[in-house]
């Protein structure tokens, strides 16, 4: 029989460690994905607010893999907006104009809400576009 030193231990630092976060946050994703197709309900998770290892940060990465849209935005800094292989589901990260990570998030919506113009935008849009039609059909 071995004598206890002779057992071979192992440490390993709490960020190489899955701490069952990231299977948690998953699962709300499989939620949250059901609650936008049945009532049309976006949300959002804040990744930086959540105790992820960045074992648990690999493994989400890995399981949500990548869809075939990737978006970039300049605006006061770079976003970049990742579609994952679940359509409806977007890695979001949001950074200043010094390159700091400002926000990290994972959004379930059709479109993410930073690309969707608001209403008084495409009210704005349509006047304009009537005026340039209107415009054209003056100068005919």
């Amino acid at each position: 029989m071995p004598s206890i030193d002779q057992i071979p231990i192992s440490i390993v630092s709490p960020d190489e460690m899955l701490t069952g976060q990231a299977d948690a946050v998953l699962t709300e994703i499989a939620g949250m994905l059901k609650r936008l197709l049945d009532d049309g309900i976006e949300g959002s998770i804040d990744l930086r607010g959540l105790a992820l290892s960045g074992a648990d940060r690999v493994w989400l990465e890995k399981q949500l893999g990548r869809g075939e849209v990737e978006i970039m935005l300049e605006a006061g800094g770079w976003s970049v907006l990742t579609e994952t292989a679940y359509p409806g589901v977007w890695k979001v990260m949001h950074r200043d104009d010094r390159d700091r990570v400002v926000a990290e998030l994972i959004e379930v919506a059709f479109v993410p809400a930073i690309i969707r113009p608001d209403n008084g935008d495409v009210k704005k849009g349509h006047e304009s576009l009537l005026l340039n039609l209107k415009a054209k059909t003056a100068g005919v």
